[in-house]
């Protein structure tokens, strides 16, 4: 197979599926005995589908995981009605996995080239996610006089039903244990075809018109030509393909939930209510993106999930992340799909309902959400904000060096042990904002050894960190928990200057930003303007070589600490929109200016008012051209984006919360263990979400509309944290301090208080999902 890339070998599996007609099959099949056809079986065997994951030395492509999810995501898409899953990737990879042998040779070579259909007969009982050697097993294999066996009991859930040539049937050879219990300590691994006698095969149809079988069996002799595997080698090769569909079911959920999503858009820009698209209503535009959002999560999860996989991760952590995750997309986005096509979504007609069909099936398959979750917790991964780094010896840290040349490991070392030796130990992971006085002697180290602006150019005396040093340098600060300085110079008019600013305003302002003479805030938002900046009503107004400043700033974060503000001022009142609004470096000491702190709900003055009375402003201090504010405001927004969708304060309030639930035992409590379980892998996957952004950065790539996904999940994964951690504190939720409960460093109202205006600031998560709508989505307005 000529296939250089994975989109190539998406591009041409979609077309295959679609000359095959598939959801049309999947339709006409309804109701026959057999819900498959041989002819597409074997179509897709001479594309090679069923020996991706089997060796080039039994006839297979060798290939991976990655290739699977490539096939399996357009296969959940299309809705193809073969045994895909059960033949192509589990049946396949357990034949891979046992010994050598004739018998696994002829099976291995009608599987991959067509000729056969073959299931698994593992499992016993509901719910059941491993063979489990402490488990009474439900068929045993009794040694017969014969020189074979009999079988006698029954094997569950067994996929593919009726139509498939035979199945891999797991057996435990009797041997009572001294609890009088037949355990898979002796595991036998049987090849039976589906005509053997005493072989009963009755089918349990599912909801997409698939059928699981329950096989019985009564006396049935097997020969021990028909012995594939025993004892470990068969548990092993069995768990592993368990674990590998369990990844390619959330690969084919993924695909429907994504074609799921396509279906919905298409519906709602052109379906019309009152003269209008449906599309174009706020609630229904914020379910859709509230849809894509999970998409992406899942996509990104699940890619991680077969990474870490390949790379030699945990294989059953790996499933079951991607199998939750992916699931649970697939099940809430179907089921809002349907929502939102209205009564036409309820009829049969409407293929949107087989997409929630099939993903009820492929859901409940191999273990359900909740199952995966908690098998997930169970593992317990460690939480990566916590954990304690070495740090290297370092008698010397270098003021300038060659930064490129150096390996990322090696800088990410050198990070961690100057923090460790300069960075105040009470100021590590302050669950609040700090003021200038609390943090100005760390900016002072960090300006003395000229790493106070890693990501501006060398010219200005800075370390000019290339995009991927500049992530690893925010997150180790973000892991070591280094407090961010209530100063907007570095991060945001700094690099403004430098990439627009006059020679003039490059040289007045950047030395005093590095030296820490001038700490700078951000004059965007107004009253009755917030989010919406084309509403602000500051007025500038041109007076010879002076702009006279007239109006109010709300919202600014430590106005109070601040010598200059960066302004966004309307010089034209004539102009709508965005257009008419300039840029103004305004310094705060001048005479009209009044500053008045807003206290938040936490005790905090972090938010300031703002005064303008006949402020005379320089007009060499317009950054850009007049009136063209808005591209000055827009060039400041890409890396402010990703930094807000970090999953830096995400971690740190799930540690509070492991911390708090090991002191109290609550991991003993199921109730507290699914929600647990459910926070921490939507933090794993707003990891995951959040390098597939910073890996664009670091290859110099501008970031897009989309990257507005991360502070939507982010700030709503940060909240939902802490609102458990107030919730288990119980009366020491509404307390200051909880060391009577053993974390005598936590303050959960704190933490709270610091997570509730994070879907506000920024960008509210309102406004990011109108992003997303329009510009991702291309949602009608």
């Amino acid at each position: 197979m000529a296939l250089d890339t994975l989109t190539d070998l998406r591009d041409a599996t979609k077309q295959m599926l679609e000359r095959n007609q598939t959801i049309a099959r999947l339709r006409r099949l309804r109701g026959h005995s057999v819900q498959f056809e041989r002819e597409s079986w074997q179509e897709f065997a001479a594309a090679g589908w069923f020996g991706v994951l089997v060796s080039q030395d039994d006839g297979g492509l060798d290939l991976g995981l990655a290739e699977m999810s490539a096939i399996a995501q357009e296969v959940g898409e299309a809705l193809l009605p073969e045994p895909y899953l059960a033949a192509a990737v589990q049946s396949a990879t357990v034949l891979s996995r046992v010994p050598d042998g004739s018998l696994r040779t002829k099976l291995l070579k009608g599987l991959v080239g067509g000729e056969l259909i073959l299931g698994l007969a593992w499992q016993d009982r509901m719910g059941q996610l491993t063979v489990n050697n402490t488990a009474q097993a439900c068929l045993l294999a009794e040694p017969s006089a014969e020189g074979g066996f009999l079988l006698n009991g029954q094997k569950r859930f067994v996929a593919p039903g009726q139509g498939a040539d035979g199945w891999l049937v797991l057996a435990a050879k009797v041997e009572q244990t001294q609890t009088g219990q037949t355990q898979y300590e002796n595991a036998l691994l049987f090849w039976l075809p589906a005509d053997t006698p005493g072989l009963v095969s009755v089918d349990q149809v599912c909801v997409d018109a698939s059928a699981y079988c329950e096989l019985s069996f009564t006396n049935l002799f097997v020969d021990p030509n028909q012995i594939l595997a025993t004892g470990a080698q068969a548990v092993v090769a069995i768990e592993i393909a368990n674990e590998y569909t369990r990844l390619m079911q959330a690969a084919e959920l993924l695909g429907l939930a994504r074609r799921s999503l396509q279906l919905t858009i298409e519906y709602v820009n052109t379906r019309k209510q009152f003269g209008r698209a449906i599309g174009s209503f706020q609630a229904l535009k914020h379910r859709i993106v509230d849809g894509y959002v999970q998409v992406e999560l899942s996509s990104a999860c699940l890619n991680e999930a077969i990474e870490t996989a390949q790379m030699g991760g945990p294989l059953a952590v790996c499933a079951s992340r991607a199998k939750a995750r992916c699931a649970s997309t697939a099940l809430m986005l179907t089921r809002t799909a349907i929502q939102l096509h209205g009564a036409m979504g309820y009829t049969d007609e409407c293929n949107i309902g087989l997409y929630l069909k099939r993903a009820m099936q492929l859901s409940s398959w191999l273990g359900g959400v909740q199952a995966h979750r908690q098998r997930y917790l169970d593992q317990r991964p460690p939480e990566q904000s916590i954990q304690t780094h070495a740090t290297p010896d370092l008698a010397v840290f270098p003021k300038d060096a060659n930064w490129d040349d150096m390996s990322e490991a090696d800088f990410r070392s050198m990070l961690r042990a100057f923090y460790a030796k300069h960075y105040p130990t009470d100021l590590r992971h302050v669950p609040r904002r700090l003021r200038w006085s609390e943090i100005k002697n760390w900016s002072m180290i960090l300006s003395h050894q000229g790493w106070i602006a890693p990501a501006w150019p060398k010219q200005f005396g800075c370390m000019g960190l290339a995009p991927d040093k500049m992530i690893a340098y925010v997150e180790e600060q973000e892991q070591f928990g280094v407090a961010r300085a209530p100063d907007m110079g570095v991060v945001m008019i700094g690099p403004l200057l430098i990439q627009h600013g006059t020679k003039a305003q490059q040289e007045k302002f950047l030395p005093k930003i590095l030296t820490g003479e001038n700490i700078w805030c951000q004059g965007y938002s107004e009253p009755g303007a917030g989010s919406d900046l084309a509403a602000l009503r500051t007025e500038a107004v041109l007076d010879g070589d002076h702009f006279v400043v007239n109006g109010q700033k709300i919202w600014t974060t430590l106005a109070q600490d601040a010598t200059h503000m960066f302004a966004l001022v309307r010089t034209d009142k004539e102009a709508k929109k965005q257009a008419g609004i300039s840029f103004l470096l305004i310094d705060l000491s001048q005479p009209g200016i009044t500053i008045r702190p807003i206290r938040d709900i936490g005790g905090h003055e972090e938010f300031c008012e703002v005064f303008f009375d006949q402020v005379r402003v320089p007009a060499e201090n317009l950054v850009g051209q007049l009136n063209q504010g808005w591209t000055m405001a827009k060039a400041l927004l890409g890396f402010e984006r990703i930094f807000l969708g970090s999953p830096k304060q995400s971690r740190y309030a799930l540690g509070q919360l492991d911390a708090l639930a090991q002191a109290q035992g609550l991991f003993n409590d199921p109730v507290f263990c699914s929600k647990y379980a459910e926070l921490m892998l939507d933090v794993a996957d707003q990891v995951a979400g959040y390098t597939h952004y910073a890996e664009m950065v670091k290859r110099g790539e501008a970031l897009p509309p989309s990257v507005s996904l991360l502070k939507i999940w982010g700030t709503d994964t940060y909240q939902r944290i802490c609102t458990l951690l107030v919730e288990v504190a119980q009366e020491y939720g509404a307390m200051g301090s909880t060391s009577a409960l053993g974390v005598p460093e936590l303050d959960a109202p704190a933490i709270l208080f610091n997570a509730i205006p994070s879907t506000i600031y920024g960008g509210s998560t309102e406004i990011q999902k109108e992003i997303i709508a329009k510009n991702v989505l291309h949602l009608p307005d």
